[in-house]
């Protein structure tokens, strides 16, 4: 029997994991949760990184203190795209920005006047998305920011809490991806591309693969307690390689939460005027295979309605919104979950968003709620069909992981609206991935092969059969109209 912690840090929460790895089989059970609020100030919007830190020590004490556990290693996982850096002591010359800070709008185009969005695709094989690393660092650059003057390393979120906790600066090879400097044909960073734009390669350090052992922990007094190893350090990368799949590769994936990724892995990676052409993303994963996929806005709009109504005195947990949902009209509105990507008034901006493209309001909160878990399903319909036209195959099975895999209204529509069989669960695949590939680190599993036969014999999975997808070709309609409007 062997114990790993891991840290799992979402955009709206964060988790210590403890995992059992005992006869093939994989327990796990939550010791510490806490949640993941950005902090507005003057200057921005910003991640409160010192206070995650202090948290993950909190989850390491109640593994280690409480619990007494002989820990085999420590891994951590976390949101993708966003940077730190660090000055030639060590410490953090800023506090890191949140990936939907007003800096980053606009800056594409800027970025896209010095090197082309085409030439930019061809070394990245990434999906734009003013989030990118890529467009943030830029971003910095072009307002002179003093950070950049004192910069000696700069590392992913996942790097740096791998650095408090070790002291070791390195970049892990997932988390690298997602940025849009990584080559993922080359396999190294597109020292070209950043040169042109006038960032300094320099100061990135070197790439490791996941599973690799990155150090010691070391306590207050610096003793050496335990290994801590590179998981998989973007958290949808973790997530996928947990995915129960067995067989032929008649199937694609979501990683279901506050962002949906939904792709197909991949042995090479597919970077042409089609996947430029559809926005699709090459990000490597376990074993160097490559996540083709797409980012969609994912449950973010759930979470922004319920703060918002929250904030109006009506406080519903998500069980009460899914119950709302269920009862409401179904198809009383249709929404493009992409176009929602600054915090604020979400029932609001949904409703702009309806009347600018001839569509009604939903009425009752309970519709707002239906509304955006049927446009998800309509979206991801769309997803899967341009996955289909890159690859030039049919995927019969759509394998949904993740906290939204918990959502069975949201599956069913997923099933309904793509006539596809949906496997939901297990709904904590982002923790089974970073441990088992620190398992894999450490020796005990041997490929990806095995995390997955792990992951199989260890959660359950409900299996939902496609229904009438008439009513879902009408709405569909709807949406590929929203769609063509918004991309015009």
């Amino acid at each position: 029997m062997k114990h790993f912690l891991g840290f799992d840090l979402g955009a709206e929460s964060g988790r210590a994991m403890l995992g059992t790895l005992a006869d093939g089989k994989l327990g796990l059970e939550e010791l510490h949760r806490f949640s993941n609020q950005p902090v507005r100030l003057p200057t921005g919007l910003y991640w409160d990184t010192l206070r995650l830190f202090h948290e993950m020590r909190q989850g390491l004490a109640a593994a280690t203190r409480e619990r007494k556990a002989a820990l085999s290693g420590i891994g951590v996982d976390t949101w993708g795209v966003d940077i730190a850096f660090l000055g030639r002591d060590g410490a953090l010359v800023d506090n890191p920005r949140h990936y939907r800070d007003a800096r980053n709008n606009g800056q594409m185009e800027r970025t896209f006047a010095i090197v082309p969005r085409e030439e930019i695709f061809a070394e990245t094989g990434l999906q734009f998305m003013q989030i990118n690393s890529l467009f943030q660092w830029h971003a910095m650059q072009e307002a002179d920011s003093p950070a950049l003057d004192v910069a000696d390393t700069l590392l992913f979120m996942p790097d740096l809490f791998n650095y408090f906790l070790t002291g070791v600066k390195r970049c892990e090879l997932t988390i690298a991806s997602t940025s849009q400097f990584y080559d993922p044909a080359k396999k190294c960073f597109a020292v070209t591309l950043l040169e042109r734009l006038g960032l300094n390669p320099r100061i990135l350090p070197p790439v490791v693969n996941p599973g690799a052992l990155l150090g010691p922990l070391k306590d207050e007094a610096g003793t050496h307690i335990v290994p801590v190893f590179a998981a998989a350090g973007h958290d949808t990368a973790s997530a996928v390689a947990a995915v129960p799949a067995q067989g032929d590769m008649d199937w694609c994936y979501i990683s279901s939460g506050t962002w949906s990724l939904m792709g197909v892995e991949t042995g090479e990676p597919v970077i042409n005027e089609h996947s430029l052409a559809l926005n699709f993303t090459n990000e490597v994963g376990v074993e160097g295979r490559i996540r083709l996929l797409k980012n969609i806005a994912g449950l973010w709009l759930w979470q922004e309605c319920r703060r918002t109504w929250a904030e109006e005195g009506a406080n519903y947990n998500y069980t009460q919104m899914t119950q709302m949902a269920f009862a409401a009209r179904p198809f009383a509105a249709v929404i493009h979950p992409d176009a929602f990507l600054l915090p604020g008034d979400m029932p609001a901006k949904i409703a702009a968003h309806c009347k600018e493209h001839g569509e009604a309001p939903p009425a009752t909160h309970g519709e707002y709620c239906r509304s955006i878990l049927e446009s998800l399903a309509l979206r991801y319909r769309q997803v899967l069909e341009s996955l289909e036209s890159l690859l030039g195959r049919t995927l019969k099975r759509i394998h949904i992981v993740g906290g939204g895999s918990r959502n069975m209204l949201l599956n069913q529509f997923v099933a309904d609206a793509t006539g596809r069989v949906v496997i939901a669960g297990p709904s904590e695949a982002t923790a089974a991935g970073n441990i088992l590939v620190q398992a894999m680190g450490a020796g005990l599993v041997k490929n990806l092969e095995e995390i997955r036969s792990v992951v199989a014999a260890s959660f359950p999975v409900t299996v939902l059969e496609p229904k009438d997808k008439g009513p879902w070709d009408a709405a569909y309609e709807r949406f590929v109209r929203v769609h063509a409007a918004l991309t015009r």
